[in-house]
């Protein structure tokens, strides 16, 4: 059966196998094929994978031994997979239950089955789920070498987001820019930037930025959130360079009224992070402008955002744009350096992002 694959030489194979399973990428239903010095990886999502990697249709021998979902039921269910959980969204009750009996009767190495109860709500971002296998809904997912402890009832997180997080990680100490060269002419190691995450969740972002070397704040409303978010460094190996912060971050740094979140409690650190960010990513999409403010406020004298935003097709980077500038100007000149979109959100939506240089 003709399938998408990896392609590598023989010699990379096992480098480029870990890294896809690390991101979680390696299709298990088909057997990995060494032909004329190359290694044919299958792959579950063609369009997660990273550029350097070549994608290819390949015919593979499925795996003899593995009962699939599929072979049990009857049909293909859709679900979508974190760590060793499956993520339905299923309308009717009795469809899901007979598709999670069958995932966990399969050979797939999943455990837990959860099914959507609500939409994504509240000022977390949180849904309801109905666990229909499994013990809670906390779960361990792998993406691009890192390792993410988080309760899916308890904080907000999207594993079709990996990629988009990798483009953004990999710019991290990589740029070699005039504007920021540094007096012996070259562009600042990611050890020395300073990365603020104005909306860091468990630290999907903060992480592997931090794994390159960068310092990271990581600022969410959630202390739930936060609460991963420290555990995560720790599991990663980069607690000495990550600060995790509860608070909503126009708190942080505008010192305002805004009741805080009671991990950290009343903290007073404006003047620590005015001006002190290389770096700022603010994945909050469909309110991103509200925060725009503080943004510009943790700016450095040579910043880069990565702005997100949802807007209609005719127009997606405009209104991000304009936005940014209104902030931003005359203090900084402003230069949008990538136009990006990230996937389609709705019919005629897309979202996208915007990195943006803010230069004083």
């Amino acid at each position: 059966m003709e399938v998408p694959c990896v392609r590598a030489p023989r010699e990379e194979g096992e480098a480029t196998r870990q890294r896809l399973a690390d991101a979680d990428l390696i299709d298990d239903e088909y057997e990995l094929t060494v032909d004329d010095g190359s290694l044919y990886i299958p792959i579950t999502d063609p369009d997660a994978i990273p550029a350097e990697f070549e994608v290819v249709s390949r015919t593979l021998e499925e795996r003899e031994t593995q009962t699939t979902p599929a072979d049990l039921l009857g049909f293909e269910p859709s679900y979508e997979r974190l760590g060793r959980a499956a993520l339905l969204d299923e309308d009717d009750d009795e469809r899901a239950r007979e598709i999670a009996d069958a995932i966990v009767a399969s050979d797939l190495p999943l455990e837990t089955v959860l099914n959507k109860a609500s939409k994504v709500k509240g000022e977390t971002r949180v849904r309801d789920w109905e666990l229909l296998a499994g013990a809670n809904t906390e779960v361990v997912h792998r993406e691009y070498g890192c390792e993410f402890l988080l309760d899916l009832a308890e904080v907000y997180f999207s594993p079709r987001l990996a990629t988009e997080r990798n483009r953004v990680v990999e710019q991290v100490g990589s740029e070699a820019r005039s504007a920021s060269e540094n007096a012996s002419g070259q562009r600042p190691r990611a050890a020395d930037e300073h990365v603020f995450d104005m909306f860091a969740g468990v630290g999907p972002f903060v992480i592997p930025i931090a794994k390159r070397g960068a310092e990271c704040v990581g600022v969410d409303v959630n202390p739930d959130a936060i609460d991963y978010l420290r555990e995560n460094a720790r599991r990663n190996g980069v607690e000495d360079r990550v600060t995790a912060i509860c608070d909503d971050v126009r708190n942080l740094v505008a010192g305002s009224s805004r009741e805080r979140c009671e991990c950290d409690g009343v903290r007073e650190v404006a003047p620590e992070y005015e001006g002190w960010a290389d770096r700022v990513v603010m994945n909050l999409p469909h309110s991103a402008d509200e925060f725009l403010e503080a943004a510009v406020t943790v700016a450095g004298d040579n910043c880069v955002l990565h702005y997100y935003d949802i807007q209609h097709e005719d127009d997606p980077f405009g209104p991000g744009e304009r936005a940014i500038r209104e902030a931003a100007e005359p203090a900084y000149d402003v230069s949008v350096e990538t136009e990006h979109v990230v996937r389609s959100y709705a019919p005629h939506e897309l979202n996208v992002c915007l990195d943006v240089r803010l230069e004083r």
